[in-house]
C-alpha cells in the first residue's frame, strides 16, 4: 500500500483537488480521506474531457471510477449541501457517488442555525470581517468545544428523535447568542439570516432535505475506513485550506477552526493502520494567493490580470489576492508541518506570461514590527516564530506586525527550471511534482522522483 498526505503550504487554493485527481488516476483508484476542514472547501478538478467540478465535501478523486471518499471524524459536514453536490456530480458523469462515500459517525454536523449565526456575526463585524466563508464551520466547532455532550454528530442523523431534540436545543442556544447582534439594526441581510431562527418551518424543511443521508446508509464507524484502507492499493489524505490558516499556528484572527497541518491524517493512520508510513507532499503555487482578508506581505496588482481563477470573489470572503512567491511564509508552513518529503508546485503556466519571476527571501522590519516581537528593527527576518501556545493577544500582535513588514524581493528569469531551482534553494526541499494547467494531464512527476 502507498499512502500520501497532501497539505497546502499557503492560505489555501494551491491545487490540492487537482493533485488528488492526478494521484487517483496515476495510481489507479484507492481511497481519498478528507482529514480536516469542512463544507467550505473549493477544490477544482477539470477532467481530461473538460468536465469541471469544484469539490466541496466529496474527495476530489470521485471522477475516477472505483475511488472512494471517506469524510473522517475531523471533517465538519453540511448534509444538505453534501446531497446537492452528490447529485450534481452524478449529472456530470461521476458514477455511483453515494455507494463510494461514507461519513464517520463522529463527524460534526452544521445545522441551519450554525450557518445563520456565522453569517450574522460576520455581517455585524462590518469592515473588520475575518473572511469567513459563511458556511458555519467555525460556529459548529466552537459549539462542540464549549459543549461536547450536546454537539450534533453524523451518528445523530440516523436517530430521528435525538436529532430533532438536539436541533431545537441548538436553535434556542444560538438565537440567544446572536439576537443582541441584530438589536436596533435594519440590515436586510441580518433580517434574512435571523428568520432562520424565527420561522418554524426552517427546522422541518432541513430535516426533509437530509432524509436521504439515513436512507443511503452513508454514516458508518471508522471500522469501515480501516477495511477500505486495508483493501485499497493506495490511500490519499486530501487536506483542506492551508497551514497558514491553521487554528493554532495561523495569523489570528484570520484563521480557520481546523488543524490544517497533517496531525489529523497522522492520527487516523496510527489508529487504523499502525506501522504504516506516508509520503507527505507540500502543495504550493509558484506565487502567493489568498482569498479574503488578512496579511499578504508580497501582494501585488502586477499578477491580477495574468491569472484566471475558478474561485473568484464571493459575498463572504471578498476578492482573491495575489503576491510574489513568499519564501518566509512558506518556511513557516514547513516548520509547522514538520517538513515534507517533496513539494508540488502548481500554476507554472503563469511563467510564460511573465518578464521576470520575483520572490521574497526575507522581510525588512519596521520599528512597530520589532516592537511586537518579530525581531530587532533594521534586521532581516527570514523565519517567523512558532505561534502555537501563544495567547490570542500575542498572535494578534504578530499578525499586525506581518502587515507592516517590507518584503525583500529578488528576481530571476521566468524559465521553469530556474524558478524551481530557486524554490528548492529557498525552502531546502525538493520539488517532485509540477503542474502547468488545471487538468491531471497537465501534472508531471519530475525525473528524480516517482510514485510508489
Amino acid at each position: 500500500m502507498s499512502v500520501y498526505f497532501l497539505v497546502d503550504l499557503g492560505f489555501g487554493d494551491a491545487g490540492k483537488g487537482l493533485l488528488t485527481d492526478f494521484l487517483a488516476r496515476r495510481l489507479g483508484g484507492g481511497v481519498v480521506v478528507r482529514y480536516n476542514g469542512g463544507a467550505q472547501a473549493g477544490h477544482n478538478v477539470v477532467t481530461p474531457e473538460g468536465r469541471h467540478h469544484t469539490f466541496s465535501q466529496f474527495g476530489a478523486g470521485m471522477f475516477v471510477a472505483g475511488v472512494r471518499t471517506y469524510l473522517s471524524r475531523y471533517v465538519v459536514i453540511h448534509p444538505a449541501a453534501l446531497l446537492v453536490e452528490g447529485d450534481l456530480l452524478q449529472q456530470k458523469g461521476a458514477p455511483d457517488v453515494y455507494s463510494r462515500l461514507r461519513i464517520s459517525e463522529q463527524a460534526l454536523v452544521i445545522t441551519p442555525f450554525h450557518q445563520a449565526a456565522n453569517r450574522i456575526r460576520e455581517i455585524a463585524r462590518g469592515a473588520a470581517r475575518h473572511g469567513s466563508c459563511g458556511v458555519g464551520v467555525g460556529e459548529t466547532v466552537e459549539d462542540a468545544l464549549a459543549s461536547p455532550e450536546t454537539a450534533l454528530r453524523a451518528a445523530d442523523l440516523t436517530r430521528s428523535s435525538a436529532l430533532r431534540h438536539k436541533l431545537r436545543e441548538i436553535r434556542a442556544r444560538k438565537y440567544e447568542c446572536i439576537r443582541p447582534l441584530c438589536a436596533g439594526k435594519s440590515d436586510p441581510l441580518l433580517a434574512r439570516e435571523l428568520e432562520v431562527f424565527t420561522c418554524d418551518e426552517a427546522l422541518e424543511n432541513w430535516l426533509v432535505s437530509i432524509e436521504r443521508i439515513k436512507r443511503l446508509e452513508l454514516v458508518t464507524s471508522d471500522d469501515v475506513l480501516k477495511q477500505w484502507m486495508e483493501a485499497a492499493g493506495h490511500v490519499i489524505f486530501e487536506g483542506a485550506q492551508g497551514v497558514l490558516l491553521d487554528a493554532e499556528a495561523g495569523f489570528h484572527p484570520y484563521t480557520t477552526w481546523s488543524n490544517c497541518a497533517t496531525d489529523n491524517a497522522e492520527a487516523i493512520l496510527r489508529a487504523l493502520l499502525p506501522g504504516a508510513t506516508a509520503c507527505c507532499i507540500g502543495v504550493l503555487r509558484c506565487y502567493a494567493v489568498r482569498h479574503g482578508p488578512g496579511p499578504l506581505p508580497t501582494q501585488t496588482e502586477a499578477l491580477r490580470l495574468l491569472i484566471s481563477e475558478h474561485n473568484q470573489s464571493n459575498p463572504w470572503q471578498g476578492a482573491v489576492r495575489y503576491g510574489w512567491f513568499d519564501a518566509v511564509l512558506t518556511r513557516y508552513a514547513l516548520q509547522i508541518t514538520g517538513g515534507v518529503d517533496w513539494l508540488a508546485v502548481t500554476h507554472l503556466d503563469l511563467l510564460s506570461r511573465l518578464d521576470e519571476w520575483r520572490y521574497c527571501r526575507a522581510y525588512a522590519l519596521a520599528s512597530d514590527a520589532a516592537a511586537n516581537g518579530l525581531a530587532q528593527a533594521g534586521r532581516w527576518l527570514t523565519r517567523l516564530p512558532d505561534q502555537r501556545g501563544l495567547s490570542l493577544v500575542e498572535r494578534t500582535r504578530l499578525t499586525e506586525s506581518l502587515g507592516s513588514v517590507q518584503p525583500a524581493l529578488d528576481s530571476v528569469s521566468p524559465q521553469e527550471e530556474t524558478v524551481l531551482s530557486a524554490i528548492e534553494t529557498a525552502l531546502d526541499a525538493p520539488v517532485g511534482m509540477v503542474s502547468r494547467g488545471p487538468r491531471a494531464i497537465d501534472v508531471q512527476m519530475r525525473a528524480h522522483l516517482s510514485l510508489g
